[in-house]
């Protein structure tokens, strides 16, 4: 299954970035290129434990909808968005921040993620997504970034 983790530095408290990454205008704005919208669950505001939200984006020339369930809550430490419905197998993204000790935050984005369909998923895993997803949430992250200064 493939793994990566992205670390982010953010000039802006844990608090402030943990409620950033929750919040679904924050999330679609970061994702404006592949014209990410929220069209399901809680479409507005900040997502809490056992919110779900449905996004609809378009990818290598395809829509795809992900239903994403927060399943773990621990501000502003942490939280885990998980799969409820989508295109993988599987989808487990922890968020984790940490104060950098000058009144930033240290972010740190930890995924796991599997495509359905066996062998031709697996094949698609190594050759593309494993390049595709971590740029992502890098455009994400640097969005937030900028947003918070």
């Amino acid at each position: 299954m493939p793994h990566f983790e992205i670390v982010t530095a953010v000039a802006a408290p844990p608090d402030r970035v943990f409620e950033a990454c929750l919040d679904v205008e924050a999330h679609t704005r970061s994702m404006a290129d592949s014209s990410e919208r929220a069209v399901g669950g809680r479409t507005r505001g900040v997502l809490s434990l056992g919110d779900t939200v449905t996004f609809q984006a378009r990818h290598f020339g395809l829509t795809w909808r992900l239903t994403a369930r927060i399943t773990a809550y621990d501000p502003p430490q942490c939280f885990v968005d998980e799969q409820d419905a989508g295109p993988f197998k599987r989808w487990h993204h922890s968020h984790h921040f940490e104060p950098d000790g000058t009144g930033g935050t240290v972010m740190r984005d930890v995924i796991d993620f599997a495509s359905p369909f066996g062998f031709l998923g697996r094949v698609a895993d190594r050759t593309v997504l494993s390049w595709y997803m971590p740029r992502l949430i890098r455009t994400r992250n640097a969005y937030l970034a900028s947003a918070l200064r």
